[in-house]
């Protein structure tokens, strides 16, 4: 909240993104028994999932669905002893939606997203461009393992413990829309964040508004919120309102019926 609310800090610094390094043999145990843990992933641009060599295939999956679970914005790299292309994790732009809505446009409809089928190694040769991925699972060996096979979401054989679904109380909420009304909308999110802002984490959104030719684009963290009116809609473009949510214990229907109610 420094970065938002401190005129000073404002002025000489720039929040690039939020990098978070998770332990992948011991992350499902912290998500159990650690809010805080639940909250670092929640706030995170870029994720590394690390000792990646100290766990199994099923493992890893189960790791990686759970972080998905709370946070399916972020990007993910699989690390061991974190090495990885500085590249890959400086000059994010993870805070200038409107960069990484030109990158990625459906970065805020993950359900609309394709489906990509690996998560970034350090030695992957694909463009990142700031913008999340969402991704599904690929095969990792390791010495101390021998698998017939790697896991998917559909897999119907026991996995044990160790790949046990994290049930999280921070989750994700992603809403959608046509043109929204200022006068009901700001307001709105002004009570939202009011009431329920130490639970919200991170919000982010692009809002159309009547007879207006600029895309209004609103984050914040907690109870801090901003939002201007940046670029001019493209004639290519669907004037629609896309709002998420990131948070702790999220009342998805009354975010989903307070939005709805928000339409011009």
């Amino acid at each position: 909240q420094t970065f938002f609310m401190d005129d000073d800090v404002r002025e000489k610094t720039r929040l690039d993104a939020v990098v978070t390094v998770v332990d992948a043999r011991h992350l499902l145990a912290r998500l159990d028994d650690s809010p805080e843990a639940e909250e670092q992933v929640a706030f995170a641009d870029v994720i590394l999932v690390n000792k990646v060599d100290l766990v199994n295939a099923q493992e890893l999956f189960a790791v990686e669905e759970a972080i998905r679970a709370i946070n399916p914005y972020a990007t993910l790299y699989r690390t061991t002893r974190t090495e990885i292309d500085l590249g890959a994790i400086l000059d994010r732009g993870a805070f200038d939606l409107e960069r990484i809505l030109e990158l990625d446009p459906a970065f805020l409809s993950p359900e609309d997203a394709p489906e990509h089928d690996h998560v970034c190694g350090p030695d992957c040769d694909h463009e990142h461009h700031g913008h999340h991925h969402h991704h599904g699972h690929e095969h990792h060996h390791h010495d101390h393992h021998d698998h017939e096979h790697v896991c998917g979401p559909d897999c119907d054989h026991d996995h044990g413990p160790a790949a046990r679904r994290h049930d999280p109380t921070v989750t994700s909420v992603s809403l959608s829309g046509g043109i929204v009304d200022p006068q009901k909308f700001i307001p709105w999110l002004q009570e939202v964040t009011q009431v329920q802002g130490p639970d919200i984490l991170r919000l982010k959104g692009i809002l159309a508004f009547p007879e207006e030719p600029k895309r209004y684009v609103v984050q914040g963290v907690h109870m801090i919120v901003e939002g201007d009116l940046q670029r001019d809609w493209r004639d290519s473009e669907a004037r629609e309102s896309r709002l998420v949510f990131i948070g702790r214990k999220l009342d998805a229907a009354a975010l989903k019926a307070g939005f709805a109610a928000c339409a011009a």
